[in-house]
């Protein structure tokens, strides 16, 4: 439920037929801890389609920073393979590689024609590692 490509790949997987999704907080799963709040209605779309809203943390928690990286292992617990769609050096996709990655998944990375650019370095790192490219 994060912004950008998580709030989009949740709104494409309702889009399928019979499609379901789960989202992972990383704070408390009532109303006023979700985060980001302007993705309440995906959160309510979620619900209503039957899929699932995950938290470890108990209700009010508040979206510490710190609370995001570590529930990464449990979005990657949960995923048959991780696709890296763009990652810069220090972005959170990197976090739940390495947790996929310790969990024995499969490695997908987006190769950008703009692969030199900041914005995509983890996505590059990833491949001179070896993950396997979608284009």
């Amino acid at each position: 439920m994060a912004r950008g490509v998580d709030k989009f790949a949740h709104l494409g997987a309702l889009k399928g037929e019979n499609g379901k999704t789960i989202a992972v907080l990383g704070s408390g799963i009532d109303e006023k801890s979700i985060y980001p709040y302007e993705n309440l209605k995906v959160y309510e779309r979620i619900i209503e389609e039957g899929g699932a809203i995950l938290s470890e943390y108990p209700l009010k928690t508040k979206p510490y920073s710190y609370n995001f990286p570590y529930r990464n292992r449990i979005i990657s617990a949960l995923s048959d393979v991780i696709i890296v769609v763009q990652a810069s050096k220090n972005s959170g996709s990197l976090i739940t590689v390495d947790y996929a990655l310790s969990q024995g998944k499969d490695i997908y990375v987006y190769n950008s024609h703009n692969i030199n650019l900041e914005c995509f370095s983890g996505n590059k790192s990833l491949i001179e590692d070896g993950a396997k490219i979608i284009m």
